[in-house]
């Protein structure tokens, strides 16, 4: 079974327990316990924005890539919070880092349940919060949701 979707990363391209990665490269759970690292999946979302629940993209710069798992694969629905899906398997395959523009261009062509989530998830610059606030002008819970959750973006440095 295979299942394509999203992982983001810190900026130095390392996951949450500090193991490294690289894009073009394909992840087995031997060969990173064999260098000593203790882990028993890799995980991923089927949708870019689902990600930030589990990857704190509002309050630091991060990197975001097209991934795809294979081999035994779980999958967790979490209706709690909306609904998000995670997924974890055993191979991870780092396919492509998105650039900021692919983010934006992804972000404003969700629909109104996960462009919430977005803005919620990942800190907007200023340019990118008029393209929002251009794109859901007649939307106005939307919008209040973009002055909410992006009105500190001045205090975000974007890469």
């Amino acid at each position: 079974m295979v299942v394509s979707g999203y992982k983001c990363f810190n900026e130095d391209f390392t996951n949450k327990y500090g193991i490294k990665f690289c894009v073009g490269k394909i992840y087995t759970l031997e060969s990173l316990n064999k260098l000593g690292f203790n882990i028993k999946r890799f995980h991923l979302c089927k949708n870019m924005e689902d990600t930030f629940k589990y990857f704190d993209a509002y309050k630091k710069n991060v990197r975001i890539c097209e991934v795809i798992g294979s081999g035994n694969i779980v999958t967790y629905a979490d209706r709690y919070h909306g609904y998000y899906d995670m997924y974890s398997v055993e191979k991870l395959e780092i396919k492509k880092e998105l650039n900021r523009e692919e983010i934006i261009d992804k972000g404003l062509s969700l629909d109104i349940t996960k462009v919430a989530r977005f803005i919620k998830g990942f800190r907007l610059n200023s340019d990118e919060i008029d393209l929002f606030k251009e794109k859901f002008k007649d939307n106005s819970d939307i919008l209040t949701m973009i002055d909410d959750y992006q009105k500190d973006y001045k205090k975000f440095i974007v890469r």
